[in-house]
């Protein structure tokens, strides 16, 4: 197939104080996509960060017009720029990767060669020697361990941020509202056939994740509340398991009581106490946060709001 002829390709990067990051970016970008097709536009989704990440956006978009500068309101957060990134992209193919150079775009090739070759609709990356700190990687495995038990799907969680899929995946993926913005979970919720390919982790180009650890944990209760209701039923399966064992302690109490004369401490009543007022509390909140998610989703706000829009 020549060059000419492929279809066009869509890459989203969601940017984040990725100031000293951008020009290097957009020129490995350019020069690995000119490999398979003339025909491509870079998208660069600027998230409202303290730096000067957008002016870089505006420069490259000026020495080039396939480079495609867009910049949101506020920070709405990764997910959500890539939302909007989809929103705007009208490739054939869509291809999406980190700012942060970490997922290297020479693997868009052998994305596109697996999905040509393999004509699946979805082409997803696995990762090898993750340059992660040891916490990361860590709360990644728990992350993944907790996301397989309340999760209602059995996905394969290993996988990468560097995706490549179809545009009629990207429609499918348009029409989603949820509020939950994850977005590769959601396009695997949508279907369609797919595969993978390994690739090499590097290290950051610059800099350090935006990601913090109070972030990373809001991001994966998100995860585990947002694909089922397990943590709801978790609840009421506990509260059945404790009134039973509480039966039971009684029987044994009141048994004991009047053929040996058992008084209770207050220490142990005490502790019954404080042990059933926090599984209460528990199970209230976790009611909460789905009653939350219900009121986020029913005012029906934009996902996102855009500020700037260059060669678009």
């Amino acid at each position: 197939m020549e060059n000419s002829s492929r279809p066009k390709i869509s890459v989203i990067s969601p940017v984040y104080k990725a100031e000293r990051i951008v020009d290097e970016l957009v020129l490995r970008l350019s020069a690995e996509l000119k490999k398979i097709s003339e025909n491509f536009e870079i998208l660069l989704v600027e998230d409202c960060g303290p730096d000067n990440s957008w002016q870089k956006i505006v420069e490259n978009c000026a020495r080039d017009k396939r480079v495609k500068g867009i910049k949101l309101s506020r920070n709405f957060g990764q997910h959500y720029a890539v939302s909007a990134g989809m929103q705007l992209a009208n490739g054939e193919v869509i291809v999406i990767m980190d700012c942060d150079l970490q997922d290297d775009p020479s693997h868009i090739h052998e994305l596109y060669a697996a999905y040509t070759q393999q004509k699946v609709d979805v082409v997803y990356t696995k990762r090898k020697n993750r340059k992660s700190s040891f916490i990361k990687y860590l709360s990644s495995k728990v992350y993944n361990l907790l996301f397989s038990v309340f999760s209602d799907k059995n996905y394969d969680l290993d996988v990468g941020t560097m995706i490549l899929f179809s545009a009629r995946v990207k429609d499918e993926f348009n029409k989603l509202k949820d509020k939950d913005r994850l977005y590769i979970q959601l396009i695997k919720w949508v279907g369609f056939s797919s595969t993978s390919i390994t690739v090499e982790h590097n290290e950051r180009y610059e800099g350090r994740s935006s990601y913090t650890i109070s972030k990373l944990l809001l991001l994966a209760l998100q995860g585990w509340t947002s694909h089922s209701d397990k943590l709801l039923r978790l609840s009421v399966y506990t509260g059945f398991f404790l009134s039973f064992c509480t039966f039971l302690t009684g029987l044994i109490v009141a048994f004991l009581y009047f053929y040996k004369g058992f008084q209770p401490g207050w220490p142990s009543l005490f502790l019954a106490i404080l042990f059933s007022t926090g599984l209460i509390l528990m199970s209230i909140g976790i009611v909460g946060i789905y009653i939350g998610k219900i009121f986020e989703q029913v005012k029906e706000r934009p996902l996102f709001i855009l500020d700037q829009k260059i060669n678009i």
